[in-house]
């Protein structure tokens, strides 16, 4: 047939592309899925229909007290009523202004390091992790001209949540990496102490170690002399989770084929050159989903501070539905915080997803030349 006489393509059929084609081919390709389909589908109802009506259509959504709770679904006036509590804790209201402008300082200071186009991330990152934790500290605590006194006990909520797991997570990895280091280290000293440390932390749990920091650890100190409460803490949970960080590091740089060693010993670069500009940002890169794995258990295990009396955004939340005039409405609390730490959680697992395609995390094609 002659090439002026031919005819267009037709376009695909619209089941075999789209929304419809992923429909048909995932979950009505054949008998036993379109069974398990429908399977999945009524439990899916069975469980979420009630959930909706509760939490959603019957729910009541104003009003300032219990009273006004008239309907049989979800009482979300007692999260309204309680929400500044439940972010700030006993924080000072007056004095809640400083706690915001924490955060927000924190945002934009880490927002250029994700921009591609800016120039100056070693400025930034100076500032991020030198200067900023100081003004942060001046901002919560103050005693300065201007900043009245806030105890660390006052704070609570999911400002304390967020104070631990960032204090943990900022932490953690450059400790963890240096444990990893000394655990492969050639000088026995220092890699029996890297062993000794990392072995001993992970072999308790994280509430042994907060016990130990909040009751055990002030009996040897000299007489007269104490360490706040938050401080003994955010140590310990940093200890913590570098021990099970140094593993993460530790996994990657096995992972690093020997010729990368023997590529950066043959161009004349020392230990730490080697492995600040060779080794370890190869090794990173691949362990990217099991550091983040790791960031998003303690943001989790945060929820243990309440045992030894520091009210988190759980610890608030079962204190807050223990009042009176709110008994029997725990569950929403429950609900609340759930998702919470869900969206911060899920955040940080998408955030990892980007990072790994982005810089090719698991793709080793150079190395199998």
């Amino acid at each position: 047939m002659p090439e002026t006489m031919r005819r267009p393509d037709l376009p695909p059929p619209v089941t075999t592309v789209g929304l419809l084609g992923w429909i048909r081919q995932n979950l009505f390709s054949s008998p036993l899925q379109i069974f398990l389909t429908c399977v999945m589908i009524a439990l899916l109802y069975t469980l979420l229909a009630p959930f909706v009506k509760w939490a959603l259509i019957n729910a009541n959504w104003s009003g300032e007290s219990r009273e006004d709770c008239t309907q049989a679904g979800a009482c979300w006036v007692f999260i309204k009523v309680r929400l500044g509590q439940f972010i700030y804790g006993f924080y000072p209201r007056a004095e809640r202004w400083r706690v915001d402008t924490t955060f927000v300082l924190l945002i934009l200071a880490s927002l250029p390091l994700f921009v591609p186009s800016f120039t100056k991330k070693v400025w930034a990152g100076v500032f991020l992790f030198i200067l900023y934790p100081f003004i942060a500290y001046t901002l919560l605590v103050g005693g300065v001209p201007g900043l009245p006194l806030v105890e660390t006990q006052l704070w609570g909520g999911l400002m304390l949540t967020l104070v631990v797991a960032g204090i943990g997570i900022a932490t953690s990895l450059p400790i963890g990496i240096v444990l990893a280091l000394g655990r492969r280290s050639a000088m026995p000293v220092v890699r029996a102490i890297c062993i000794a440390f990392i072995e001993v932390v992970r072999g308790v749990p994280l509430i042994t170690i907060l016990f130990m920091a909040s009751v055990m650890f002030p009996m040897f100190l000299p007489q007269g002399v104490n360490f706040d409460k938050l401080l003994r803490v955010l140590i310990g949970v940093s200890l913590f989770a570098s021990a099970y960080m140094a593993e993460v590091v530790r996994g990657g740089l096995q992972a690093i084929p020997r010729g990368q060693y023997e590529a950066a010993a043959a161009m004349g670069l020392g230990y730490w050159k080697m492995m600040g500009l060779v080794i370890l940002p190869q090794a990173l890169r691949i362990v990217i989903p099991g550091i983040v794995n790791t960031f998003i258990a303690l943001f989790k295990d945060t929820t243990l501070v309440l045992i030894i009396g520091l009210f988190d955004l759980l610890g608030i939340i079962q204190a807050a539905s223990t009042d009176p005039r709110w008994l029997g409405y725990a569950i929403e609390g429950y609900v609340f915080a759930g998702f919470v730490f869900w969206i911060f959680c899920f955040s940080m697992s998408r955030f990892s997803m980007g990072l790994e395609k982005k810089l090719g995390a698991g793709e080793q094609s150079g190395w199998a030349m």
